[in-house]
């Protein structure tokens, strides 16, 4: 379980910081484009943001397991991994989606907050791993 932990945090950390890079250096020279606007750039970013978020704070619950409940940090491990895919990979693909040639994307908009239900789960996961301490 803390290995799964850590692989996805490492690799969703990294794609992170790709995504923020290609954020700040080829998205932005793209907001001329009538597809993609400074609104797109900013949903963007704030993707970018979450997903690092939460893979730091993956990275951190890999380290708990010892101390507190791990069955309470497996469900917020994964209510992470579920809030980093729903959550930043909705935004990420509905911002850009007008790039690739896509405009009939909005049925993809209710995913984005089922993903920041699964983020806040995970945070109360966590804080119910402390009330079950082993």
């Amino acid at each position: 379980m803390q290995k799964r932990f850590l692989v996805f945090s490492g690799f969703s950390g990294a794609l992170s910081v790709i995504l923020g890079a290609m954020a700040a250096h080829y998205l932005e020279s793209k907001l001329d484009n009538i597809h993609f606007t400074l609104r797109n750039l900013q949903t963007f970013e704030t993707a970018a943001k979450y997903q690092m978020y939460h893979s730091i704070a993956l990275l951190g619950l890999a380290f708990l397991f010892e101390k507190f409940n791990s069955k309470m940090l497996s469900k917020a491990g994964y209510c992470f991994m579920a809030g980093i895919v729903l959550f930043s990979g909705s935004l990420y693909f509905l911002s850009t989606a007008g790039l690739i040639g896509l405009t009939n994307v909005r049925w993809l908009g209710p995913i984005t907050p089922i993903g920041g239900l699964f983020f806040i789960a995970g945070w109360v996961f966590i804080a119910l791993s402390a009330f079950r301490k082993k």
